[in-house]
């Protein structure tokens, strides 16, 4: 870069003592050829994140620490944007770990853009074998649908991407994270910024490698979370919704349906039959290249995905908006 302009890196943080010094070495080498400082926003969770992260601090001077008492996300974001000094504001997870060049090349795309936000890929890669077939799935439009910032596409404009990298002024145009989403708060900050003139764009090269859920009980919970805070973000902004988050809330009431009423005429089964093939099928073909053993739980695992986010949609609770932690 001719201009590397000194940046904030933020990271919320609740219970990623195993992965936090993992996270924060992928920061810290990126070897942005600027000023990087990178805040902690630490929960008070059940481990010794925070012990980590003051050894961290006491190591490296660029790294600060702030407590988030409440432990929520969006808390945690706003705490560390405030205890940021620079313009630009890198945001990452403990979840996340950066590829390297990303912060560079980031900050290159956000000053030739002019956009408010800019983002990439969240390229999901396991360990085990259950890990493995979550990550599959979260690449697949099978999965999730057509999203780019999980199955990659081309540059530019787009609803939302993953993380992002953000101009601290856009950010105070908006009056930053809206606190009141435990989820979805990425999603819905970017609603905001579009809707207040400001461009969010998609860069495919940008890519973070994300760790998924370990198991079944935890992906079903995120998944219906998920789907409870996108409904959420729905009744909050008004035409907002589209198609594909209505996919699968649709798909466990047709199959939930046809399962029951097939009791009282048979050819309804034919619904919950060919869901049931079509997941079988897709899931063993889209993992066939990492062996049975993962392939062969990728249907179950795109079956959770997708019954947990439909059921959390249609369970979400309407008026109000709710005040959950985000564990696990």
């Amino acid at each position: 870069m001719d201009h590397a302009p000194p940046i904030s890196v933020i990271m919320p943080l609740l219970n990623e003592e195993q992965h936090l010094g993992e996270a924060v070495e992928a920061i810290l080498d990126q070897r942005y050829p600027g000023e990087l400082e990178l805040v902690l926003a630490i929960g008070r969770g059940h481990d010794d994140t925070l012990g980590v992260a003051r050894e961290l601090a006491r190591r490296d001077h660029r790294i600060i620490v702030v407590e988030n008492p409440s432990g929520r996300t969006p808390d945690a974001l706003n705490l560390a944007v405030g205890a940021a000094n620079h313009e630009i504001i890198v945001r990452v997870d403990g979840h996340g770990f950066l590829s390297p060049g990303y912060i560079e090349r980031a900050v290159t795309v956000l000053e030739e853009t002019g956009a408010a936000n800019v983002g990439g890929v969240m390229y999901a890669e396991g360990s085990s074998s259950f890990e493995k077939a979550v990550a599959i799935a979260m690449r697949s439009s099978l999965g999730v649908g057509g999203a780019r910032f999980h199955t990659g596409g081309h540059a530019g404009p787009a609803d939302t991407v993953y993380l992002g990298v953000f101009r601290r002024s856009w950010l105070t145009t908006v009056g930053g994270y809206d606190a009141r989403f435990s989820r979805a708060q990425d999603w819905e900050l970017n609603y905001r910024l579009r809707q207040a003139g400001g461009t969010v764009w998609f860069d495919p090269e940008l890519r973070v490698r994300y760790r998924p859920r370990p198991t079944f009980r935890r992906l079903a919970r995120q998944y219906r979370d998920y789907g409870r805070w996108r409904r959420v973000v729905a009744r909050e902004h008004q035409g907002s919704i589209n198609a594909r988050y209505l996919a699968a809330p649709t798909a466990l009431v047709a199959n939930v349906v046809g399962l029951v009423g097939g009791f009282v005429w048979a050819p309804l089964w034919i619904v919950p039959g060919t869901y049931a093939t079509a997941i079988t099928v897709g899931g063993l073909v889209i993992g066939r290249r990492d062996g049975l053993a993962v392939a062969a739980r990728v249907p179950a695992v795109l079956a959770t995905m997708h019954g947990s986010w439909g059921w959390g949609f249609l369970t979400s609770r309407p008026g109000q908006l709710l005040p959950e932690t985000d564990e696990g």
